[in-house]
């Protein structure tokens, strides 16, 4: 089913629905008034399965296929908000997944690159981005964990799978005064942590718990 068939299926409960999601993200915290606002926009049902679109605008995750997952609306805030603190021209996502919060960057930073490893997601992504005319995202098929180093350095990194360890090759992309947003951990012990370049001082902070899928090496076609 295309997007505009799609989106008029879910007609004004999908306006509903993602109204009442920004005042449950600023219940749980979220300040940002553009933050709140692309969240408001950004059609979440069309980045997952139509027989799970019913569930889109409730705060879960859900699989996406490919052994991934789409991140619960407030953990792509939260991560959204702190990146969007150093006002950032340029972003690096590594993990597009289903392309939902690389379409909510896009709503806010001019430049946004995306790296995923697996072929099949990228596709599905660039495709739906295309459709609803987000034209600010560059695409690539590669090893997260190496980055994008010829677009960088970045002014915000933020990645969507969990390392063991910050991968050295994204600290060596992140512009002076920049910031990554990354989980990091094994399993359930998973933490989101920001890490903020100052010169050649790399200030961490450690913040929420969280579950992401692992960060892996390679590419899948």
């Amino acid at each position: 089913m295309n997007t505009d068939v799609r989106l008029r299926g879910i007609g004004m409960t999908s306006q509903r629905t993602r109204e009442r999601l920004a005042l449950r993200l600023r219940e749980k915290g979220i300040v940002n008034e553009r933050v709140l606002d692309v969240m408001r926009q950004v059609p979440r049902h069309l980045f997952v399965d139509e027989a799970l679109a019913t569930r889109a605008y409730e705060d879960i995750s859900l699989p996406i296929g490919n052994g991934q997952t789409i991140s619960a609306p407030f953990t792509v805030a939260r991560m959204t908000e702190i990146v969007s603190q150093v006002q950032p021209s340029r972003v690096l996502e590594v993990g597009t997944g289903s392309g939902y919060q690389t379409a909510v960057l896009a709503n806010l930073v001019p430049e946004v690159y995306s790296v995923e490893r697996i072929g099949p997601l990228l596709d599905r992504a660039r495709r739906l981005l295309a459709e609803l005319r987000v034209r600010n995202v560059r695409f690539r098929l590669a090893d997260g964990t190496l980055g994008w180093a010829e677009h960088g350095p970045f002014d915000a990194i933020l990645a969507a799978a969990a390392p063991a360890e910050v991968p050295g090759a994204l600290l060596k992309q992140l512009a002076d005064g920049g910031v990554l947003v990354i989980p990091v951990g094994q399993d359930r012990k998973q933490r989101l942590i920001t890490v903020h370049r100052r010169g050649q001082d790399f200030v961490r902070a450690e913040l929420d718990p969280v579950t992401f899928v692992p960060m892996l090496t390679g590419t899948r076609r």
